[in-house]
């Protein structure tokens, strides 16, 4: 067994989308090796609602697959194709956009006001690129959740994890998604297999993601850190990028911690790249765009 050790350490960047939705960026518009297959991580929660009510109106997408997670408030969502409805407290929307298509997302805070959710972009493969659009949405009900004997959950919304498989199926890259809780002053070493990219995002308490016993000098970026993490809690909004192993190891702190731990098989293809839409050439892009213009993107076929 071995522990993988931290990559990069980074602070998730605010940044305004949509129609004016106030979020932070965790990581994503930039080199796309180190996440592969995942291209994006945005957390959206503001408990202001002239921050996020003007939402996301009509956009298109094509070639990426779209991750809805929704913690506090609600999302309403429709589409070109007739599909619409909402996301609560706990659902999931994973959207394939395939060869395209245009929606919107419209966040409504909840009884105080509070808006949180998370959209993570996962690439498509060349091979899936061109696919028919789909939906997969998942009441909360519906994810399993785990708690084991000391007290750490975990919701498992893709993947298979500690015996339990999530309610997501049928994703090209072969994702695992999870939300994991550890409570105060816990440690725990959750696997993650070798092949695979993975990182964790937290959003509520703190902890340090290494090994006791080796700690390790990483690459920080918008973080006031200095020398070795060995003895840095990371906090709300931190993004741990980890390197290879096949084992990840938390420390919660005194107030416990929570995070998304997130794991993937890279696609290793080339990635032409333009706002929302993702594909593998330049060419392909550009006929994206063009089509978007003269009104085909959209097809029936």
């Amino acid at each position: 067994m071995s522990i993988r050790p931290i990559k990069q350490l980074t602070q998730a960047a605010p940044v305004i989308e949509g129609a004016g939705v106030h979020l932070h960026r965790a990581f994503g518009f930039g080199k796309t090796e180190d996440f592969d297959p995942f291209l994006l991580l945005d957390d959206f929660r503001n408990d202001n609602p002239d921050h996020y009510r003007a939402g996301f109106p009509w956009h298109p997408h094509r070639g990426i697959e779209t991750i809805t997670y929704i913690l506090s408030g609600t999302v309403e969502h429709g589409d070109s194709l007739g599909n619409q409805g909402s996301l609560g407290a706990g659902d999931i929307q994973w959207m394939t956009a395939g060869r395209g298509i245009l929606h919107q997302e419209m966040p409504k805070g909840d009884a105080n006001g509070q808006m949180h959710g998370f959209q993570l972009w996962a690439n498509l493969p060349a091979a899936h690129k061109m696919t028919a659009p789909r939906y997969q949405d998942v009441q909360a009900t519906d994810i399993p959740e785990i708690t084991d004997d000391d007290g750490t959950k975990a919701r498992v919304i893709c993947g298979t994890f500690w015996g339990q498989k999530g309610p997501v199926e049928g994703i090209a890259a072969d994702p695992r998604y999870l939300d994991i809780s550890i409570p105060p002053g816990g440690r725990k070493i959750l696997p993650v297999e070798t092949d695979r990219h993975a990182f964790a995002y937290i959003f509520a308490g703190a902890g340090t993601f290494r090994d006791a016993s080796a700690p390790q000098p990483v690459k920080t970026e918008h973080l006031d850190l200095s020398g070795e993490v060995s003895s840095e809690e990371m906090g709300n909004r931190s993004l741990v990028l980890f390197d290879n192993g096949n084992e990840v190891t938390v420390q919660a702190g005194a107030q416990g911690i929570r995070f998304l731990l997130v794991s993937g098989r890279p696609l290793e293809e080339p990635v032409a790249w333009r706002g929302p839409i993702v594909m593998n050439t330049q060419e392909q892009l550009q006929q994206a765009f063009s089509e978007l213009q003269d009104g085909t993107f959209i097809r029936n076929d």
